[in-house]
């Protein structure tokens, strides 16, 4: 008898923080693509919003995962204004 159980793959935590393996299914990942698409205003504002969302939720959902990614984003954030880039 066969065995239809289904083995999913360990993900390592800080690969579903930096690059989630649902956000990179195609040949660039999708804060790539979007980043490409915003004008700098807008991807501040992106940044911005994404800090708000797992800050404001890591109590309850994600916990120290939630952190992190806020931390990712405010990351870029910091990194490109010192630079004067484009986020």
């Amino acid at each position: 008898m066969e065995d239809d159980t289904k083995i999913e793959p360990m993900i390592d935590k800080d690969q579903m923080v930096l690059s989630p393996p649902h956000y990179a299914s195609g040949a660039i990942e999708t804060i790539d693509y979007i980043r490409d698409c915003l004008s700098k205003e807008e991807m501040r504002g992106y940044c911005w919003g994404n800090v708000l969302k797992y800050a404001s939720r890591w109590t309850r959902k994600d916990g120290i995962q939630d952190l992190n990614k806020a931390k990712v984003y405010i990351d870029w954030m910091i990194a490109n204004e010192e630079k004067g880039h484009k986020l």
